[in-house]
């Protein structure tokens, strides 16, 4: 049930915080620095030297991050209660350790889990950690923009058909670029086959907050969702939340999973910065995301009008139900220039910064945060790049993707964690074929992993990636980015 305003103006951990800061003591506890005495003059002087006296261990007044009984669980609380969620916790190493632990919770040793192609970094550490086997769904790709969207409900269907016994689906919703697919659809599949809907929403902790944003990871009906809430909202950076409803998941194995993966150091900034970024939502979410949105929708409308730009927008596409209308994706090759040459021309010359470059666009996020002179500054540099940078023929040659990468087989002989634990070796990519990859390897066009820790390595894998950069296309994951060698299975450990 929702609690009224007057409970979610409480700000129990920041104000314990607080009161232990201006507490006049001898401290002989961490952190070395002793409430900012020793602490550098630089450093103070740079950061204010007040800033210090709330760098706190966990003092008895403060609780403990691992097994909250006071301050540290009234304020979950009230942040499950303003997320939409049944329980909530507080994460301080970021999303990653949110995602790795959504995935050692559901999953043991070769249990599966069905996955998009395209995940996160943070996705294949879990696997590794946890021992899973990865089932891969391709997301839906555009190729003239060069942008990857969401998988779809029925590429989830038809795996699951194939694989009843995965033990639960991950999808990633919203995308880098705020492209949202069918979760609603997804949801309902997961909970026919009854196993958890675990979704990284890293870019999405701002949906419960206004109507005119796309559907919460919650309230659509996901199992788990794990929110940056530093991304979009007011914490600080690496302070993130786990949300879980129903009971598909043991809560205490979420518990267990974050106790391996986060600081038994946890810093109290972070955490008090979470406590007020879910006030400030709760109190006047809607108000801020109301200004944000009008923000946004004026970038976008301004920017669309100068000759050779054009912005990102979703007409529900395959992968493509709802685009977070925050973030800005900009596509700029119509002046002939990459969105790596834009960026440093907006970045070095003209103070403005993007989130994201791309071969064809820049992507901007729009927050609570942004004012409308960042706006004003925005539209008037592009204006300025379109008349005084524009190039008569491109500069790059781009990348001709077509449909192969759909074609391929994909087949996982060994786990991502036995791949890691693997003994390896680099070889020439010519003697590569038929040897399990021990790296991933992923091509900008189209932004997909074409091999994964594990997997067999085929000829048109290949034949693939070797067209892909001979037309200009970018290779990543791997050590050799070259891709004149490429690392692979030496022997495979025994677990």
């Amino acid at each position: 049930m929702h609690l009224p305003d007057q409970h979610q103006a409480k700000l129990p951990l920041l104000d314990a915080l607080r009161e232990c800061a201006h507490k006049n003591h001898a401290a002989f506890y961490t952190p070395g620095h002793k409430r900012g005495q020793g602490i550098s003059p630089q450093l103070a002087h740079d950061f204010g030297s007040s800033l210090f006296n709330f760098d706190l261990p966990e003092l008895p007044e403060l609780d403990n991050l691992f097994a909250p009984q006071g301050v540290i669980q009234q304020a979950q609380e009230l942040a499950a209660d303003a997320f939409g969620a049944e329980q909530t916790w507080f994460l301080v190493n970021g999303s990653t350790c949110g995602v790795e632990a959504a995935i050692l919770a559901t999953c043991g040793a070769e249990d599966k889990i069905i996955l998009p192609r395209n995940v996160h970094s943070s996705c294949i550490a879990g696997l590794i950690l946890s021992g899973a086997i990865p089932v891969f769904v391709n997301p839906e790709y555009e190729p003239e923009l060069d942008i990857t969207h969401s998988i779809t409900p029925e590429g989830v269907a038809n795996t699951l058909q194939q694989h009843p016994d995965a033990k639960a689906v991950m999808i990633i919703y919203p995308t880098y670029y705020g492209v949202c697919g069918d979760i609603d659809a997804i949801a309902s599949l997961t909970r026919k086959h009854n196993i958890p809907l675990l979704v990284d929403e890293a870019h999405g902790g701002h949906f419960a907050f206004h109507p005119d944003l796309p559907t919460s990871a919650l309230a659509a009906g996901a199992d788990l969702t794990v929110q940056s809430i530093h991304k979009v909202l007011g914490a600080m950076t690496q302070a993130s939340m786990l949300h879980v409803q129903g009971k598909r998941i043991e809560r205490d194995r979420i518990t267990k999973a974050l106790q391996l993966l986060q600081s038994t150091s946890p810093s109290y900034l972070l955490l008090a910065s979470l406590d007020a970024a879910r006030q400030q939502m709760a109190l006047h979410g809607k108000q801020l995301m109301s200004r944000t949105l009008q923000l946004a929708a004026e970038a976008r409308t301004r920017i669309n009008q100068i000759p050779g730009l054009s912005v990102l927008e979703c007409e529900s596409t395959p992968g493509c139900c709802h685009l977070d209308p925050t973030r800005l994706t900009v596509t700029v090759s119509g002046l002939g220039l990459t969105g790596f040459e834009a960026d440093e021309i907006l970045h070095e010359q003209l103070g403005v910064t993007a989130e994201l470059p791309s071969l064809q666009h820049l992507t901007f996020i729009i927050s609570l945060g942004n004012t409308q002179e960042d706006i004003e500054k925005l539209v008037q540099a592009f204006t300025l790049v379109a008349k005084r940078y524009q190039k008569e023929h491109l500069t790059y040659k781009k990348p001709l993707w077509d449909n192969s990468f759909y074609k391929m087989e994909h087949t996982v002989q060994i786990s991502p964690r036995q791949a890691f634990f693997a003994t390896t070796e680099s070889v020439p990519i010519t003697q590569a074929s038929d040897r399990i990859c021990a790296e991933l390897v992923c091509p900008y066009p189209p932004g997909i992993p074409v091999l994964m820790p594990g997997e067999t390595i085929t000829s048109q894998a290949l034949d693939y990636l070797q067209q892909i950069q001979s037309k200009g296309g970018l290779i990543s994951g791997c050590a050799d980015t070259t891709l004149s060698t490429i690392k692979v299975i030496i022997s495979s450990p025994v677990e």
